[in-house]
């Protein structure tokens, strides 16, 4: 396939796209981690979480993904 061909350049936007979105999933999964860790371990961690700090982690990312897709939401509809 010629690189300068429409086909060419189409295909590599979908990837560049696709590589962006993995991109913002990874930051998305870092900064979640970060936060709800700190929020929610409070001591040094053992083998396993703690039945409290297991509610708090899952409560904790919940809210991050529900916040995350109201935010997305909101960005789209001002374009």
């Amino acid at each position: 396939m010629d690189p300068s061909s429409p086909a060419a350049s189409a295909e590599l936007q979908r990837f560049i796209e696709q590589e962006k979105e993995k991109a913002m999933v990874s930051e998305m999964v870092g900064k979640l981690t970060n936060a709800c860790w700190d929020k929610c371990i409070t001591g040094t961690p053992g083998t396993k979480f703690s039945s409290s700090e297991q509610t708090c982690l899952t409560n904790c990312a919940q809210r991050y993904i529900d916040m995350s897709v109201i935010i997305m939401k909101r960005f789209q509809s001002m374009h």
